[in-house]
């Protein structure tokens, strides 16, 4: 696993005094706010202020002075240092561990990969086959097994092809 995750990205300068919206791949906004600092392009930054809304945070950092400066970043992922991410429940996982999954039937058959995930009640999974692209739900009794280390997730065939939205 990488030394740091990628919690969110930046959307766009907020006001002019260097805010930047931030799009949280946390399970909660508001989980953006126990960082202290953050990675963005490699380049460290001290969290000076953030508050958050249902579906942003709004991040003031050390560096970045003005709606020049924030706008910079507008497009760039905000990474973390894994040790400083909130511990999760068993069964839960962050996006960035789940992006890049193969996924894998129960019966060994490929079925492609999993490109993004579209935070919902129940997440949803964007997989890639290719060119073929599609959606499923990452609900109870679709996947079996997520193994984040060998970065596979497996899914029930059966249930997977009553669930999925090809594209």
């Amino acid at each position: 696993m990488p030394d740091t995750i990628v919690i969110g990205e930046v959307l766009k300068p907020q006001g002019v005094r260097g805010e930047i919206k931030v799009k949280p791949l946390l399970d909660d906004a508001a989980d953006m706010c126990l960082f202290k600092k953050v990675y963005i392009a490699g380049k460290e930054y001290k969290v000076l202020s953030c508050r958050s809304d249902a579906q942003a945070a709004y991040l003031a950092l050390s560096g970045v002075a003005d709606r020049d400066a924030a706008e910079l970043l507008r497009g760039k992922e905000i990474e973390a240092l894994r040790a400083d991410a909130p511990a999760l429940e068993e069964g839960r996982y962050y996006i960035v561990d789940i992006i890049g999954c193969e996924v894998v039937a129960d019966t060994g058959e490929s079925l492609g990969q999993i490109a993004d995930v579209l935070p919902a009640h129940t997440d949803i999974y964007v997989l890639k086959n290719g060119k073929k692209e599609g959606m499923f739900p990452a609900a109870d009794g679709v996947i079996s097994d997520v193994d984040t280390v060998n970065k596979k997730l497996t899914v029930n065939k059966k249930r997977f092809f009553e669930v999925f939205a090809e594209q």
